[in-house]
Order: C-alpha cells, then structure tokens, then sequence
C-alpha cells in the first residue's frame, strides 16, 4: 500500500515559504488602519494555500526587519518559491525604493539611508529559491514623512510613490499596489482594495500569477473607479506559474474541447480583431477556428462599412463646404476689397504719424540745445563773477592782515603773540593768483594730466588737464579757475592719477613714451605694433607702356641732331673747338669782312 501510495502522489512536492510583514503603528507618523489587517489576511491566504512555512510579522521595527529578512534568507535555500508581502509605508529617494519601520523619524533625507530597509535587501533574502522569487509591495500609500522630512541638498529627488524597478534575477516578480510613481489607497473598509483582490484571485488552483495578477489589476481599477493601477515588474518563463498548483485530476478527465471553448467564449466577450487573432494563433485548426476566421471577417466587414460611410460623409461635407464657399465668393471680394482699403489708409495713416513725430522730435532736440546753450552761459557767468568774487575777497584779507600785523607787535610782547598765533586759526593761503595758477599746473603735471610748462597762465590747455583729473580721480572740481581747493586735492594723491598718451610710433615705458622699433624687414602698423613690409612687385601698367611707345616715336621721327664735327677754329684770341651745330666754312661771305686770317679766311657758320 505504501509503494502504491508513492506511485499515485506526485512525483516532487514544491517546498514553498512566505514572509509577511505589517506596518501600522508608526510612532512618528500618523497610524495606519489597514497594514496589520492586509498582513493578516494575505498570511492566512499563504497558509490555506499550504505552504511550507508563513511566518507573520507586525509593527516591526528597523533591528527586527533586518533580522526577520536574514532569517528568511536561510528558509529560501531550501524552497522552490519564496515570496516576501509588506503592507506600510515606502519611500523613494533618487531611484531607489526603502520599506519605513515603525521605529523611523526621517528627520532628513539622509536619515533614509540609516533608518529604513532598501528594497534590495528584500530581493536578496528571496534569491536563493529554485523556481520562483516574489515581491509583493502594498507600500505606495501616500507618505507623510516626505513632505516633513528637510533637504540637505536642493537637487535631491523624493518621489511620489515609489520608483520603477526592474529585477536582475531569472524568475523574480515585484507586485506594486500602484503604477510607479502614483500612490495607493488605504481603501475604507477592512483591507485595502489591492490585498482583497490579492486573497480573491492568487490562490485560484492552477492560475498563472501573471493572470491572477492582470485580473487583480482589473479589480482594483474597478474598486477605486481607475485612480489605481497596481503593476508588475519582472518576467517568467514560457511555462504557467500558479501559486497554488492544481491537484491532480482523478475522476473522468474533461474534455479538451472545453478549454478551447472557454478561451472562444472569452474571446467573443472582447469582440475585438486582437483577441481573435491572438485566438487563432493558439489554435489555428478546428471548429472553434473556423468561427473565429468567421468573426475576423465580420470584423472586417464592418470596418470597411465604417470607413465607406466615413469617406461619403467627408464627400458630403466637402460638396456642402463647395457650395457654401461659391455662395460666399462674392462677398469674400468684397470684404477682400475693403480690406485692402482699410490696409492702405492704415499704411498712410502710420506715415503720417512718423513724418509727425519726427517733426515733435527736431523740435524737441531743438528745445534741449537751446537749454543747454543757455544753462552752459549762465554757468560760465556765474563762474566768472564767482571767481572775481573769490579774488577780492583774498586780496581784502591780505590787505587787513598786513595792516594788522605791525600794530599786534607794538601792543603785545612776544610771549602774548605766540600765544595768540596758538589760539587764533591758521591765515588762508597767501599765494598770488599766477603762483596759484603755477603751483596747480605743477601737481597736474606730477599726476601725469598735463604735458605743457607750469606757466602761470591758465589757458584752455590747463582746463582740459584739470577736466581729465576730475575724470580719472572722480572728483568735481571747478575747472574755469586754478583753487585752493584743486590745489588740495592733487596734492593729496601720491602718484600718476591720468593714464600715459603717446604718439603714434611710441609706446608706453613707465612714465615716459619711447619710440617703437622694429627689426629689418618691418614697420610699425596702423595699431601701433610692428609688423612685416609687404613685398612690392613692379607692375607694367597700360599706361606706362603707352608712354614708351610714344617717346619711341618721337625719337624716330625727329630729326637728327647737329652733333661736333672735331674741327678747331683760330682766330687772334686763340683756337677753340667748333660748337656743336657749326662748321667751318672757307672763301668770303658776301657782306662781311673777313678777319679771321689765321685760318686761311675760314668762318664758323651756325644753324
């Protein structure tokens, strides 16, 4: 009985082991209803499925996390399938998923990485099972401690829900409550809608978890009117993976017709060409194909009646538009033609009004300089009779100063007066008007502001220097006059104030300007910088050649020129050679009379 036993069992037992974990009394944030009650049922779901070992764990915190997850870890190297369920809080911080124990403040960002439980530790304590590694995460609840928590760096990313994952593992599956990056609803009844739907369809006999899960998705949207969509991440094999597998039949075996049947009727529920397709192609032969083939064509059918009818509806739109548009064509002239009015009175309107501010414009530019003019007068009027002012006001003083003196010296000993010179404030300064001028013109040429002799004369040069140390040392002085006071001021700066000026050819050398020289072969640019002289090539121009063969011309058609025949001429003065253009010509000249008798009677005759 007992060989019998064995030989009618299955050949291998699956060792499966689960471990849940529920999260709701969290200290430093508010309560939560349903983590424990979820953890509880889904725990009780895995034991009903007969498991091997399911061990339920609530309100856990950090240390015994940790220690429940490395003891799960060893139970999954003896198993075939491990799967891990936590219902709570999670968070998602720069990519990367964390479970929130109870114990956690999360005062900061960076307190995540101390105080939570990475999702990985999770996949690390499922990894070493044989056939199936799953994950299922009800912790996309929205999280309190994110909005509380303070950032110690700006570009740090908290995200809303939890982030994408995609496991590296064969044969791993990671379940979230919602779509990565959305939260979860707590529900308002006992359980949350996503560990309802998890109890109602995982533990079905024989359904592949990627079925059961697509039918878990379809339940929650429904429950939560399509705010919630729970997703999986994560691939199997070819082969059906179900969490509980089908006992084996032992009665009548059904019909394999069913099965086709079943998928047919599904199929005819979608109505769409999809589910027929993907019908057929999981059973191309048979009776049930041969309908499907027949609902194909209908829906074909129907989508060239539907776009027959499209098509004569748009032809029926653009006939009525046709109409409507050669109706309207006249009056579309018309509103073209006042448009094209209204556009050019625009146009003249908008020349008009330029021609109008231009006009507002020189009158106004000519107002300004009138102004000006007329403030730059009074300014130098009242600089003039300022300065006038300032003048005999100084002479006055020294006048009645040296009037004073010499009395103050008869009256008091000289004791007194030193102690009145100690107690009465120093005299103004009692520089003439020229030594003034001088000793101004002076310290602008020590600040390097002025290049003319110290000459006593303040001229429109000594302005200009004056107007450039205002300048460059920021102050306001008066430059229609040599002061005290420009006097004071230049004094007070200890070296060069105004920038050095040279001459084209020279260059800048501490306080002087020194001529620039360049190497053979180069000059001095227009920027002032040595640069190479450009090779000349001589160029025969037209006109040079003209003037040539002009001057060739010239010389062959002029006639020749008297030149010395080498004769000597004698006369009682003494010989000489013949000029140029002369000869000598012997007998007598008609007229003349001959005294030339040292050359036999001989006369030089020229052109």
């Amino acid at each position: 009985m007992f060989a019998i036993g064995l030989a009618c069992g299955p050949a291998h037992a699956d060792r499966r082991v689960a471990l849940v974990i529920g999260n709701s009394a969290y200290k430093s944030a508010p309560k939560l209803g349903n983590p424990v009650n979820d953890a509880t049922l889904v725990g009780g779901m895995f034991k009903k499925a007969g498991f091997d070992s399911v061990d339920v764990r609530l309100d856990l915190s950090a240390s015994e996390m940790r220690r429940m997850l490395r003891e799960f870890a060893g139970r999954s190297r003896d198993a075939d399938m491990a799967v891990i369920y936590y219902a709570g809080h999670g968070i998602e911080l720069d990519g990367n998923n964390y479970l929130i124990p109870t114990d956690a403040t999360l005062e900061t960002d960076g307190d995540v990485l101390d105080e939570t439980i990475p999702v990985e530790r999770a996949l690390f304590a499922v990894e070493p099972a044989k056939q199936l590694r799953l994950i299922i995460l009800d912790a996309c609840r929205d999280n309190p401690f994110a909005k509380s928590m303070k950032r110690t760096l700006a570009s740090r990313a908290v995200g809303r829900g939890l982030a994408k994952v995609e496991p590296t593992s064969p044969n791993t599956m990671i379940a979230f409550a919602a779509k990565a990056g959305s939260t979860a609803s707590d529900g308002d009844a006992r359980n949350s809608p996503f560990a309802a739907a998890l109890v109602e369809h995982l533990p079905k006999p024989g359904l592949d978890l990627r079925k059961a899960f697509g039918f878990v998705r379809d339940d929650v949207l429904k429950s939560t009117n399509y705010k919630q969509e729970p997703y999986v991440y994560g691939s199997l094999g070819g082969d059906d993976v179900p969490l509980v597998v089908r006992p084996a039949a032992t009665g009548p075996q059904a019909n394999p017709q069913d099965a086709i049947r079943r998928d047919y009727e599904l199929a005819l529920q979608l109505a769409t060409r999809d589910g027929w397709e993907a019908f057929l192609a999981a059973y191309p032969d048979g009776f049930y194909a041969n309908l499907a083939k027949g609902q194909l064509n209908k829906i074909a059918a129907e989508e060239t009646r539907a776009s027959a009818e499209q098509k004569a509806k748009a032809a029926e739109q653009e006939k009525t538009r046709l109409i409507a548009e050669r109706a309207q064509k006249a009056e579309q002239e018309k509103a073209a033609a006042a448009a094209k009015a209204a556009e050019e009175a625009r146009i003249a309107a908008e020349k008009q009004k330029q021609i109008e501010q231009a006009k507002a414009e020189a009158a106004e530019h000519q107002r300004k300089v009138a102004e000006a003019a007329a403030a730059k007068a009074l300014a130098e009027k009242q600089a003039v009779e300022k300065a006038k002012a300032e003048l005999a006001a100084k002479q006055a003083a020294e006048r009645a100063e040296q009037a004073a003196k010499p009395a103050a010296d008869r009256q008091l000993p000289e004791v007194e007066n030193q102690k009145v010179a100690a107690l009465s404030p120093a005299p103004a300064s009692t520089l003439s008007a020229a030594d003034l001028t001088k000793s101004v013109q002076s310290e602008l040429r020590r600040v390097g502001c002025l290049s003319a002799a110290a000459d006593g004369d303040w001229s429109a040069t000594s302005q200009r220097s004056l107007t450039l140390f205002n300048k460059y040392a920021g102050t306001q002085l008066d430059v229609k006059l040599a002061s005290v006071n420009a006097l004071d001021a230049l004094k007070a700066k200890p070296g060069r104030v105004c920038p050095l000026v040279c001459n084209f050819g020279f260059k800048a050398d501490g306080d002087q300007c020194v001529k620039i020289t360049c190497r053979a072969g180069y000059r001095v640019g227009d920027d002032n910088e040595c640069e190479k002289v450009p090779e000349k090539k001589p160029v025969a121009t037209r006109e040079d050649t003209r003037k040539r063969d002009a001057d060739r011309r010239a010389s062959e058609t002029a006639p020749p020129k008297p030149e010395a025949s080498g004769q000597i001429i004698c006369s009682s003065t003494g010989c000489r050679p013949v000029q140029k253009g002369c000869r000598l010509v012997s007998g007598v000249i008609p007229g003349r009379v001959s005294s030339n008798t040292a050359t036999g009677g001989s006369y030089e005759v020229c052109n």
